[in-house]
């Protein structure tokens, strides 16, 4: 399909010019590990894993191309579109997760995707999905507002409603329901997009994956030389314990890719390279760690 080339070398460009961003910030030199599954094996396709580990900025930054082809769509994707369960499909799309060193640099994830799927003799159906959320473990209201404001102005021309609407959904989402608590100060997030068409859905992830550097960048020159000492470090680790549980408990696209047979360690590179866990932590009055739970992890307004 004409269609799924043009998305495909989005994509991998995508990919390419986040890479080089990570690369001029960092004095460590990333990975680049080309992939592909063989007929034979539960997915067809290929793929491009870039990580970074033990980096002088991000302890580690992965940032994942894969374009995946199987014969029975995963119960995970299907949610809403029951009549397509157990259709062959198609999926690709760019994941990344940047796991910051400074404890003062937030994490965030960002991901574009399109899934098509068609039972034999049907048209194919072609939906996407995506986003961009920011994780501090230090809140700053500044960076806050700078990166939903980014999101706001990457997503308005698809309607006044839209940022609303893909912020709700994004608190809705990163939300730790065992927890009660949200992960992050959240972003924007959308899945199953269909509306307005192929072209509608392809241009919306265009605008969020070519917002991201904008988004995040600034932020991350701001804060990289922040001082910090073992305080900081270890409540970073500790926070780190919650991206973990959010996404091997609730993430779907971890759930996605794992149900279909994806490739475990470009699936997992959103883990953290160290974490941590302290059984009934309580931070002290009035400290900024117990800001981070009552100012930032509650969903908020921020532009």
């Amino acid at each position: 399909m004409e269609q799924a080339q043009a998305v495909r070398d989005y994509l991998q460009d995508l990919q390419s010019r986040i890479m080089a961003a990570v690369g001029a910030i960092d004095t460590h030199d990333y990975v680049k590990d080309a992939w592909s599954k063989a007929a034979g094996e539960p997915l067809q396709g290929d793929g491009v894993t870039c990580i970074l580990e033990g980096g002088s900025v991000f302890e580690r930054a992965g940032c994942g191309f894969s374009h995946v082809r199987g014969p029975r769509l995963p119960a995970s994707a299907t949610q809403h579109r029951p009549e397509l369960a157990l259709a062959p499909f198609q999926a690709m799309g760019v994941s990344l997760v940047f796991h910051p060193r400074n404890p003062y640099v937030p994490a965030v994830h960002m991901n574009v995707r399109m899934i098509s799927a068609a039972h034999p003799g049907q048209e194919p159906v072609c939906w996407f999905g995506g986003g961009m959320d920011l994780t501090p473990c230090y809140g700053n209201a500044d960076d806050a507002r700078h990166f939903h404001a980014a999101c706001r102005d990457a997503v308005q021309p698809f309607g006044e409603d839209a940022y609303p609407r893909f912020k709700a959904w994004c608190d809705s989402y990163f939300f730790l329901k065992h927890r009660n608590e949200q992960r992050g100060v959240g972003g924007i997030f959308f899945d199953d997009f269909a509306e307005g068409g192929v072209e509608n859905g392809f241009a919306l992830i265009r605008a969020v994956g070519d917002a991201f550097l904008g988004a995040y960048m600034p932020i991350v020159q701001r804060r990289k030389d922040t001082p910090y000492g073992v305080r900081e470090r270890d409540f970073q680790l500790y926070r780190r314990g919650r991206y973990v549980e959010f996404n091997l408990v609730w993430d779907r696209g971890t759930h996605f890719g794992l149900q279909s047979g994806g490739r475990t360690e470009s699936i997992l590179l959103s883990m953290p390279p160290l974490v941590s866990w302290s059984y009934q932590f309580v931070p002290e009055p009035g400290s900024p760690e117990l800001a981070l739970l009552t100012d930032f992890l509650v969903p908020k307004d921020w532009v």
